[in-house]
Formats: C-alpha cells, structure tokens, sequence
C-alpha cells in the first residue's frame, strides 16, 4: 500500500495535483503527488479521501468526482488523456468535486392512482397531480396537508403560480377534463388533515385535454398546452376581469357554500399540428412550446407569432430551458434519447448533446435552477438519471421507482422529487449540485 492508500501495481506513474472549489474541510494540500495511471474515478476518490483522512482524523468517505481540463474522468487516467492527447510529463490538474449522488431515499408518499404531475419549484412543499382527479400539498415524505378537490378527470400537469416569497401562493392544474383550476394555499390555512381546497377560478377554452401548464415569473398569467394543438393564456387574478365571464355559485345542502370565478383564454397561440404536449414561460415575453408534431416553438407572448421553429423527427412529452445562460433547450419524447439545443448557435436543428442512457421514452426533463450544467431526465423505464454537460454519461440513477416514471423536479436544490405509474411520490435526497 502506499502514501495514498492504492495498491501498488506496475502501472506507471504520473504527477497531478488536486485541486478544488470546495470549501474547507474538503481541501487537500495542493502539492504534487504521484499516483499509478491506472487509476479510475473509484481510486482517485480513494485517494482524495485518503488525503483528506490524513489531514483529519475525524473525516468521513464520501465519493468524488473528477474533471480535466472541464471534462468528467470517466475511464482510467491513462485511457483519459491518450483520448484527449494530453501528455503526462508536465504535472497534471484534477479538479475534483462532490459526486451528485442521493444520500437517502424517503419513505414514498402513497397516492390513490398514477402521479402523473410533480412540482417542486417551492422549497416549502411539494404539488402532485394524479390519475385520480385530486391535486395533493405535500409539506414532506407522507405528510399531505392540502387535497386540491373539484377536477373531474385526470390531472396531468400542475404548476406553482406566483413567486416563492409571497404570502398566499397561487397553484394551477391542467385535467384532462379540458379545464384548468386556479388554487389558494396557505400553509397556515389547516382545519383538518389534510384540508380540501376548492378553486377559485375555473379556467374554460380547450377543446380537449390540457396536458400542460406554466407560469410566467410574475404569476400574472399561466399558459397552457391542448390536445386540441392550441396554446391557451389565461389571468390568475381573483378579481372579475376581461375574460372572465360568469361567477359560479356552488352549491352544498341547498346553501351557497362559496363562489367560483369562470374565466376565458386572453389570447391563443396557434401553429402547432398535433398535441401540445409542454410549456415553459421561461422569460416575461417568450414561451416555448413541444408537442406530437416533432417541433419545439418559441413564441412572442405579445404578437403572438412563432419566433422560431426546432424540428426534431420524434414526437415530443417535455421540455425545459435552463443551462447556461438559461437558454439551453432539453427536450424528451417517444424515444430514449434526452437532446438539448443552443438557440444562439448555427444549426440550431441540430441537438449540441444527446444523452442516450435511457431504455424508453422520456416523460420529463428539468434543469437545475442554479447550475448551468446539470438536469434530471425522467423515463417509461423507471429511472430518473441525473446529468452533467460535462459528460455523456448519468452521474446517478434513481431506480426508486416500480413502474414508468410520470414526472421528475428538483426540490430545495439538493433533492428530487418523481412520481409514476406505482402510484407513489419519491422523494432522494442529499444531492450535491456543484
């Protein structure tokens, strides 16, 4: 065994140092060392943690990963820099950084039917829609404060409405009902468990199911997407406006209960041919739009015209745009293959990255809000894999999981939440996004 804790082979040896943005107690001395080149992320790691051991006694193991020059270390040192041309002669730079794995997977949070709508935007819970009509507050793993009740179909997409920081939140579900429903929360607002909320306003225009909604980051206005090929905006206010036809009064024991604000579309989007099947309102004035006709649109929120047009040759479930710059394009559908597309480049029909790990369609994508390199991907073949820019292959995969996974979100930027077909929310937690 040697000073770094890998057994010694007949390998040849190289010079690197460590080094990392990682603040102490992660930091090892950034003096040259020599290690076999054989080594793969499993030894480098070994031999970080080794080093960190040395320099406290009280360190724990954890695993690490390993980038050159910007690039993921995913076979041994010698292999990686033959590939790359780098030569061993000169001291070599491993930058290493905490590997993004789940620490903990939490107890699942049973619902009634598919999960088939996760959104974990808001760090103070966690909104699912299911197959069984009722959208559900989850405050942690098991523990369901609020039951959105009063859609008659399926919910298939959910969306936290207006911005974290205020007082009463405002939630919005799609249905396959052809309506959507806007909501109240409030965490204080509990009178059983778990409280029913009844919506506020009903949303009416699609001529068919509404498969997807979002928000625009002023929580102003939602937009939708139709299997009628149409994208719907709507006002959330809770006042009377224009759009807003008629107030409903509901009914219980012959008494009225409360009232019901009914509004209409303020503008539709019209261009697609098949299902719009995902919107993100990413930007105050663009929307960006997926659907069954193989195109990924962006649209001016205010002439209402498609700026541009990405045509992919797969029918498409979900789309996300994030990255760097939050312009990164990710985008799944009826194949195994998550692709992502750089609108500011030539060529932009053309995929920059395709990720292929996958064994069936993709139901869902989401970047992460404060890494311009890191996204989920979520699948029909039970997985949820986690992605960096910086390699073609997952760095972790939830496996959690017993049938086709529905939708997938980060939570806190440290955890994931997905739901599926077993009929349960998952919560892994303790990933370290850096």
């Amino acid at each position: 065994m040697d000073i770094d804790g890998v057994s010694e082979d007949s390998s040849r040896r190289i010079q690197v140092r460590f080094i990392t943005k990682l603040k102490a107690p992660c930091r090892v001395p950034t003096n040259a060392i020599a290690i076999p080149s054989n080594l793969t992320r499993l030894g480098l790691s070994t031999v970080v943690n080794n080093l960190l051991l040395a320099g406290n006694p009280e360190w724990e193991a954890e695993p690490f990963d390993f980038l050159i020059d910007g690039e993921f270390v995913r076979m041994s040192l010698e292999q990686f820099l033959l590939a790359k041309g780098i030569s061993a002669e000169k001291v070599l730079e491993i930058e290493y950084i905490k590997a993004v794995v789940p620490r903990r997977e939490e107890e699942p949070s049973v619902h009634d039917d598919w999960v088939s709508a996760v959104d974990g935007s808001h760090s103070g819970f966690i909104l699912t829609g299911c197959y069984d009509g009722l959208g559900r507050v989850w405050e942690s793993a098991g523990l369901c404060t609020h039951i959105l009740e009063g859609h008659k179909d399926a919910i298939s997409s959910v969306c936290v409405v207006n911005p974290e920081e205020a007082a009463s939140v405002t939630l919005a579900t799609a249905s396959k009902d052809r309506t959507l429903r806007l909501w109240k929360y409030s965490k204080d607002d509990r009178d059983s468990n778990p409280t029913k909320i009844r919506p506020f306003k009903i949303l009416k225009g699609h001529r068919l199911s509404v498969q997807s909604v979002a928000s625009q980051k002023s929580g102003d206005l939602i937009c939708s997407g139709s299997w009628d090929c149409t994208i719907n905006l709507w006002q959330t206010d809770e006042t009377h406006s224009e759009g807003d036809v008629s107030i409903k009064k509901r009914r219980k024991n012959d008494q009225v209960e409360e009232s019901q604000l009914e509004g209409n579309s303020v503008a539709t989007l019209v261009g697609h041919t098949q299902c719009v099947s995902a919107v993100v309102w990413p930007q105050h004035g663009e929307i960006y739009s997926a659907s069954w006709d193989h195109s990924i649109r962006r649209w001016d929120v205010e002439t209402g015209k498609d700026l541009f047009n990405i045509f992919c040759g797969k029918a498409l479930n979900c789309l996300d745009v994030g990255g760097e710059g939050s312009t990164l394009i990710a985008a799944g559908g009826s194949d195994p293959t998550v692709r992502i597309w750089d609108p500011r480049k030539p060529g932009t029909s053309s995929p920059i990255f395709q990720f292929l790990s996958h064994k069936s369609w993709i139901s869902s994508c989401k970047w992460h809000d404060k890494s311009s390199f890191h996204l989920l991907s979520a699948s029909y073949d039970g997985k949820v894999r986690l992605w960096d820019l910086r390699t073609a292959w997952p760095l972790a995969v939830i496996d959690s999981h017993k049938d086709k996974v529905l939708a997938a979100d980060w939570w806190k930027g440290d955890s994931v939440v997905s739901g599926g077909a077993d009929s349960k929310l998952r919560i892994s937690l303790g990933i370290c996004v850096s």
